[in-house]
């Protein structure tokens, strides 16, 4: 069964998983990340610069379209449809206000909550959800 993991009170989401990704990456072959494409684009346009020194190597999918071979070997993407997700990704991290109801597809889901209390109310409906579907949830609390 999918592992799901909360992480509460992010100031700074877009921050927060590219840190949360970077870390992610050195033991992760493949990695989703569903969000809204305001979202994703803050987090592409981070993964560029948030570190000097550092790339995260990653592509961003709108559309269906053909993948390069180049997309397909890429251990990032960044989706606004898990229709878009590869298979072969063990990992989703979901920025996204809904639930994610293929949960089976992932062998751990990531869910970034802000300290904002609308994305706080949405993380409390997603849980309840999870719980539903029968998953045990880890919680962690970020400290700032």
């Amino acid at each position: 069964m999918t592992s799901i993991h909360f992480h509460f009170n992010v100031a700074d989401r877009t921050a927060y998983t590219c840190r949360l990704l970077r870390k992610a990456l050195r033991t992760v072959t493949g990695i989703s990340v569903l969000g809204n494409e305001d979202e994703l684009e803050r987090l592409n346009t981070q993964l560029w610069t948030f570190e000097p020194t550092e790339f995260l190597p990653h592509v961003y999918l709108r559309s269906k379209a053909p993948h390069s071979n180049c997309s397909l070997l890429t251990p990032l993407w960044l989706v606004t449809d898990l229709d878009l997700s590869p298979p072969q990704h063990s990992v989703l991290v979901n920025l996204g206000p809904e639930p994610v109801l293929a949960t089976e597809r992932y062998a751990r889901l990531v869910e970034i909550v802000s300290t904002k209390d609308d994305d706080r109310e949405a993380a409390r409906t997603r849980w309840r959800q999870y719980t539903k579907m029968g998953h045990a949830i880890e919680k962690f609390e970020v400290k700032t």
